[in-house]
This record gives C-alpha cells, structure tokens and sequence, in this order.
C-alpha cells in the first residue's frame, strides 16, 4: 500500500481485536513511518510491545473521551482509524451520552 508509506497512522483503540488486528495487517502491507496505538488499556499495550517489539510501534495511554489526550496523540498523524468504542453493553447503557460526545468532539477539532 504505496499510500501510506513515509506516514504516520494513529489507531485508536489498538489494543481491541479489531485495533489490533488493523495494525498487524498494516504492519505486513505498509511501509508506513510509525503507527501509534491509542488505548486505556496499559496491560494490552505492554503485551502488545513485548510481542511485537517493532520500532514503528509507539504506544500511547489514553481516551478519546479526553480531548487533551487525543489533541496530544494527534500531533503529526497522517491518517486515523477510529477503533475505539464503547462495547459492553452496561458500559453503553451507563455513559450513553460519551458516545455521543466522543464523535462531536472529533468532528469540530477534526472537520
């Protein structure tokens, strides 16, 4: 994939199956400069790290409910795949709103 060679992609929510799974397929087509992995999760991003230990790899520790957070990792991104999500279903039904939110804020920051 000519397009993202020399790019940096940011993958929110890397550290879920899907995030996880889009990274090490772009990992094997891409040439890209970095991916960064966006997550909450510190024990998936050291597992990720210890087992994938590539250099193109950098983890970032945050959530993309928190604009700071995003506005930091954001910083020199080229392209964006938005995996971050909400799936457990009490967690949905406890925070419908952030759902919401979390599209909005983007949308403004990002449009």
């Amino acid at each position: 994939m000519k397009e993202l060679a020399g790019k940096t992609v940011l993958i929110t929510g890397g550290t879920g199956s899907f995030g996880n799974k889009v990274l090490r397929y772009l990992l094997e087509i891409t040439d890209a400069k970095e991916f960064r992995v966006f997550s909450r999760d510190e024990c998936k991003q050291e597992a990720m790290r210890i087992e994938l230990n590539n250099p193109k790899v950098k983890f970032y520790i945050g959530d993309v409910r928190d604009r700071d957070s995003v506005d930091n990792v954001m910083e020199g991104v080229d392209l964006v795949f938005h995996a971050a999500a909400l799936k457990q279903v009490p967690s949905c039904e406890f925070f419908q709103l952030d759902k919401i939110r979390i599209v909005e804020k983007l949308k403004e920051k990002y449009s």
